[in-house]
């Protein structure tokens, strides 16, 4: 029996039906954010949720049991546990405002295709391990955002305290500015003065110029903050996203070794085939240079007692 869930489990069929009822599972939850689609067939969307969930339960025993005696490893791979979270979650009761907590609990199942695609969780687990990496560059930045904004405020309070009136405001300001979203308006604001520019006259206090210092500081901070900035993330991603690939084939070498696979495997004997082609259209290139002499010495025979 064990045997048979063992086979069961590690099927590709099993794997693609399983990645389509989560497919279906996500196309389920957009439906029912259409109230007309669930006034009209309510019914049948909850018939089909409580079926959804019925295979996920018989997945999860599947794969429990494919351990045999020890259906507590099944719960050494966090996936598992992230695919057992989302399913127990499913038979919490759920009553009142409640109800809205279990739809979005519903609607983490959308997140289980990362489990289902090899490539997808490939790219989680980068992130997951640029996370430490990330949060230094994250450090860097903020102690950025947090130099400019106050030099903002010294600067550009009086002429423009809307966006610059205070350092939490200058924060927002400049996590504005970072995304690229409307900033040189603020920056013109800075350049030409609030009463020559800006978009409320009427808060402007005392207009002030300050062409050269809002080029300056703006777009010092933009190409910091934007450009270095997103490469350095750019940069701690791609070096997770080796990392990870490189723990994931040596996985998938222990994987290979403890079931006592070949060690020539489908990759290696491709090389070979592609080395013994070469070989081959080598020793026919070889042929046919040597046929292209005989012919022409034969003709030269030929043509010498007619001559």
């Amino acid at each position: 029996m064990v045997q048979l869930l063992r086979k069961i489990a590690d099927s590709s069929r099993f794997q693609h039906f399983v990645t389509l009822v989560i497919l279906f599972a996500a196309v389920l939850v957009g439906t029912e954010t259409y109230p007309s689609i669930v006034a009209q067939y309510g019914t049948l969307l909850h018939a089909l949720d409580k079926v959804v969930l019925g295979i996920f339960t018989v997945e999860i025993a599947i794969k429990m049991g494919a351990e045999g005696q020890r259906p507590w490893r099944y719960f050494s791979d966090p996936w598992n546990v992230f695919d057992f979270a989302i399913v127990a979650a499913a038979f919490l009761p759920a009553a009142g405002q409640y109800v809205t907590v279990l739809r979005l609990l519903r609607l983490l199942r959308v997140l289980r295709l990362v489990r289902a695609i090899p490539k997808l969780q490939l790219l989680v687990n980068a992130l997951l391990k640029s996370i430490p990496s990330m949060g230094y560059v994250s450090m860097l930045l903020g102690l950025l955002f947090y130099v400019y904004a106050v030099a903002g405020v010294f600067l550009f309070s009086k002429n423009d305290p809307m966006h610059f009136g205070n350092l939490q405001v200058a924060l927002i300001t400049l996590f504005s500015t970072v995304t690229l979203e409307g900033w040189t308006d603020v920056m013109y604001i800075q350049m030409y003065g609030c009463a020559e520019f800006g978009d409320q006259p009427e808060k402007c206090a005392a207009s002030v110029a300050q062409p050269r210092v809002a080029v300056a500081y703006f777009v010092s901070f933009v190409l910091i903050g934007t450009m270095v900035m997103l490469n350095l993330f750019i940069g701690v991603i791609m070096n997770g996203m080796s990392e990870a690939q490189a723990e994931a084939e040596e996985m998938l070498e222990k994987e290979r070794r403890a079931s006592g696979l070949p060690e020539h495997d489908l990759h290696h004997e491709l090389m070979r085939l592609t080395r013994q082609i070469g070989e081959v259209e080598r020793t026919l290139n070889t042929l046919a240079r040597r046929a292209g002499r005989d012919r022409g010495q034969l003709a030269a025979t030929s043509d010498g007692p007619a001559a």
